[in-house]
């Protein structure tokens, strides 16, 4: 089984834990009867490489203890320093990060295969609080792909012939995205949305799942695309 959800943000409101808890009725039974050989993906602001403090360490250990396999991508609160720290290796088709037994980062542009599903995978978004945030503290450039990681992703879906069943990413296609406000000055089109915008123009998709924007619902454009927060979706 694989399982999605949104942003935990390193669970610093200890209530985004409680997705996996008993305190979650609906779903407890169905996490508890989970194995490693299934997955939770969370899509982007994993934030739980951040500081390396007591309590960041005791949240990851947590996790990591935990019946499944926790993947993420990334998001833009991340700290990159520490989370390209750990190597890169190969993993069902794609790149990934192994932070722990049973918590991987699933890497930009790859494409997996798990569970006789394809998965395409494009972390990152631009923060739009950067103004508060302090470079290399609380803030780092490479929230936003790079022209390689674009030219990866291209590489990958080539191989795939832009044909998978689900995209996982952290940002919209810019024009889905500005459906989503009707001021933009939030989130604005950048690079990477605009590189969205090539991909959705290109891929053939059963589901698409974003985090981000904190919200939870099937985007009103495409009835395919989910924007996933607090909730648990069966993949």
């Amino acid at each position: 089984m694989m399982i999605i959800t949104g942003d935990i943000h390193g669970f610093e409101d200890t209530d985004k834990a409680t997705r996996f808890s008993r305190k979650n009725h609906e779903w407890y039974p169905i996490v508890q009867s989970l194995t490693k050989e299934d997955y939770v993906i969370i899509c982007g602001d994993f934030g739980l490489l951040w500081d390396n403090s007591h309590s960041e360490l005791y949240w990851r250990e947590w996790l990591n203890h935990k019946p499944f396999t926790t993947l993420f991508i990334d998001g833009n609160h991340e700290n990159f320093d520490m989370l390209h720290s750990y190597p890169v290796e190969e993993w069902n088709g794609g790149k990934i990060r192994r932070i722990s037994d049973s918590i991987f980062h699933l890497a930009r542009g790859q494409v997996f295969e798990l569970q006789g599903k394809k998965i395409f995978t494009l972390g990152g978004a631009e923060s739009h609080d950067k103004y508060r945030r302090e470079e290399g503290v609380s803030w780092w450039a490479e929230e936003m792909p790079s022209e390689s990681d674009f030219e990866e992703a291209q590489k990958n879906l080539d191989r795939y012939n832009w044909d998978v069943d689900i995209v996982l990413t952290h940002s919209l296609p810019s024009s889905l995205q500005a459906t989503l406000y009707e001021e933009h000055e939030l989130y604005p089109a950048n690079p990477l949305t605009d590189f969205l915008d090539e991909v959705y123009s290109k891929i053939t998709f059963k589901k698409w799942y974003t985090g981000h924007y904190h919200l939870d619902g099937y985007l009103k454009a495409d009835d395919k695309i989910r924007i996933i927060y607090r909730t648990l979706r069966k993949l």
